[in-house]
Parts: structure tokens; C-alpha cells; sequence
């Protein structure tokens, strides 16, 4: 990526161009699903999902022959074999998503040590300075994927551009095992040719609340100054006011410390009633005790977080003396938070959990959602 003249930002923005850089964000394709496939080969052309297969199970992963059919992750597991009947679940193997992982992320750091991890298969890389004078950074991301496929047999996609909020939005342009580059200049007109559901954090719900604001796309959301942003998504406008200008000033981060473990549920439909809530953050309490037990965390506070349908955000947290002692008091610790909320103002279209005040865990290392369950 050649290098471009600086530009100045709407309003008075900070000229992003003054810190212009080269970022690539890399994304295994169906990383876990795909693991299972590599490893079984009866599974390869499938319908795959990693996870539970009954009870209170969740889908952790569904391969691309699965998602045809709507297998997301997060989803019930029982809603997962209602939409796909011959859907073959396995059980998760994270050892050796992590051994892949490794595998994976001695690749980057050959070519950069400015590796941040979102997850165990996503990561930005920042390679301004071109260590082995490959010559571009979309050269580079080249490289990588050829790396990955040849040392792991897995498939990976990747975005080229000045910044990880473009990084990320054309990792995803291509998949699976496509690449797709955003040019100094482009960021902009990229990102308002998207309709809004695609700029992360905007869920169906928030899609159907801005369709009615008459905004469909990012140029339906460029044409909004941010104080009426603001008026009618809170503090989430000022995100979108930058989202639809191409505009993310964050550094890629290597080593960051971690300050919590968690995840989060975005709803398809908002949600209300009693039985409805406490399901679901039973389900969630499931996914991120898994997380904390495999990082072996400690910590003493729990927190319940709540998005409204209006886009407000509400949280609630509750300290212990001592770190949580096991999955039984994490979860009555979390119950005992949402009872309080109960009945909840209106509906909500989110609901979060984490642990903080972490013991013993160094470097953070989240791992991935597909858009339905994430780390917080």
C-alpha cells in the first residue's frame, strides 16, 4: 500500500493521516469447524458444529456447509438441528485450537511483532515498518495466508487497509479464503456503499430502529451530523459518527492486559419476559465459566450488563472478598444481580456477563463470536 498525502477529518476530526498505517486483520475461516474437518476427513463438504448437542448446548462454531442453513454461533443448539436435521456436532478440542492457534501466530510475528489477538483465529497486525522488504502490505497478507494454508491446511481471509475498523470490515468482504484491500482514500466511500447491519454493534434490532430513522446504509448515516447521533443512540453515536467516515485512531496493541473475561448475547429479537432472561444468561454463564475454567482466571467481581432496546446500556456488578470459588457460586452470584434488575424498565436486545479483577492471567487472548457472542 503506497503511502498518501494526510486528510482532515468531518468536524474538526483529528487528522487520522498524521499516524498512517499499514493493518492487516487476518480471520481463519470457520476456524473450529474447519480444525474438525482438517482432523476427519468424513466430515470434509458437512454440515459442522462445535459445541453441545443437547440440553442447554450452544453452537460454538458452525462450518460454512452448517451456516447455509443458519447455524450461527451462540445459537441453542436445539434451535441448530431444527434448522439443519443433519447436523453432525463435535465436541470442542481447545487444546488443539490453541496448538493451531500457536501454529498460527508464529506466522505473524515473522512478519511483525505488532500482533493483537482478538481471539484464538483472528488477529491484527500492524506492518508499517516492512521488516523483510516485501514491498506492500497487501504483499504480506499474501504471504501469510500461503504460509497458513501450507503449515496448518486451513483456509484464512484477510483486509488490507489504513486502519483496524477497515481492517476488520474487509477481512470479511471475501470469505471465505478471500483477501480484500481499502486503499489510503477509499475508507470512506467503503464504508458508506455498506448497509448498516454490517458495521459491528448493529444488530437486527438497531438495524429495523435506523431503517425507521431513514437510515439504511453508511451514507444514510454519513448525511447525520453527531449531535443528532447522539440525541437518538446515547453514547453509540459517537462511534457511528466515526464508523461511517472510515475514522479508527486505535493502535494495533500486542500484549494487552487482560482486565476481564466475558461474553456477550445480541438478540435477535428483543427479549423481556422473566423465563426469557434468566434462560439466557444461564446460557451465557455456561459459555463464560468454560472461558474462565480454560484460562484457569480468578477473580472477584461479576458483572451483568444490559443494552436496552433504545441503546441504552445499563451495568450492574457485585464484588466478593475472595475470587469467585467455582461455577456454582459464579452463576448464583449472577442470578442474584439479574434478580434485583427484575422486572427490567423494557426490553432488551443485549445481554453481557463478565469476571474482573483477574488473578494470574497476563495477556489477553478473547476469543471470537461471529457476531452473536462475544467477548465484552
Amino acid at each position: 500500500m503506497a503511502e498518501s498525502p494526510g486528510f482532515d477529518g468531518p468536524d474538526g476530526e483529528e487528522d487520522e493521516a498524521q499516524g498512517l498505517r499499514k493493518i492487516i486483520h487476518v480471520d481463519m475461516d470457520a476456524f473450529f469447524a474447519s480444525v474438525e474437518q482438517r482432523d476427519n476427513p468424513e466430515l470434509r463438504g458437512k454440515p459442522v458444529a462445535v459445541g453441545g448437542s443437547s440440553g442447554r448446548g450452544v453452537v460454538a462454531a458452525a462450518s460454512y456447509e452448517a451456516r447455509k442453513f443458519g447455524v450461527r454461533s451462540a445459537m441453542p443448539s436445539v434451535t441448530a438441528r431444527r434448522k439443519c436435521p443433519d447436523l453432525i456436532f463435535c465436541k470442542s478440542r481447545f487444546d488443539v485450537y490453541r496448538e493451531v492457534s500457536e501454529q498460527i501466530r508464529a506466522i505473524f510475528r515473522h512478519y511483525t511483532p505488532h500482533v493483537e489477538p482478538l481471539s484464538l483465529d483472528e488477529a491484527y497486525l500492524d506492518v508499517t515498518e516492512d521488516r523483510h522488504g516485501i514491498g506492500s502490505a497487501t504483499a504480506i497478507a499474501q504471504a501469510i495466508r500461503k504460509r497458513i494454508r501450507e503449515e496448518t491446511q486451513l483456509t484464512a481471509s484477510a483486509g488490507v487497509s489504513y486502519n483496524k475498523f477497515l481492517a476488520k470490515l474487509a477481512s470479511d468482504q471475501n470469505k471465505p479464503d478471500g483477501i480484500c484491500v481499502i486503499r489510503p482514500g477509499e475508507g470512506a466511500a467503503f464504508v458508506q456503499s455498506l448497509p448498516i447491519r454490517r458495521f459491528h454493534g448493529v444488530g437486527p434490532k438497531g438495524a429495523e430502529k435506523m431503517a425507521r430513522l431513514g437510515i439504511e446504509t453508511g451514507a444514510d448515516l454519513a448525511e447525520k451530523d453527531r449531535d443528532w447521533l447522539n440525541r437518538h443512540f446515547g453514547s453509540f453515536g459517537d462511534y457511528l459518527f466515526r464508523a461511517a467516515r472510515g475514522i479508527d485512531l486505535r493502535p494495533v496493541r500486542a500484549n494487552r492486559i487482560r482486565k476481564s473475561i466475558g461474553g456477550e448475547r445480541t438478540f435477535s429479537e428483543d427479549i423481556s419476559a422473566e423465563d426469557e432472561l434468566r434462560d439466557t444468561l444461564e446460557r451465557i454463564i455456561d459459555i463464560v465459566w468454560d472461558r474462565i475454567a480454560e484460562k484457569q482466571a480468578k477473580g472477584r467481581t461479576v458483572t451483568l450488563k444490559l443494552k436496552y432496546n433504545d441503546f441504552q446500556i445499563a451495568t450492574r456488578a457485585k464484588s466478593l472478598p475472595q475470587p469467585v470459588a467455582d461455577k456454582r457460586e459464579f452463576a448464583e452470584v449472577a442470578r442474584s444481580i439479574l434478580d434485583n434488575e427484575l422486572p427490567l424498565p423494557m426490553p432488551i436486545r443485549l445481554m453481557g456477563l463478565t469476571l474482573s479483577n483477574l488473578e494470574g492471567v497476563e495477556r489477553e487472548e478473547p476469543r471470537r463470536d461471529d457476531a452473536q457472542l462475544s467477548l465484552l
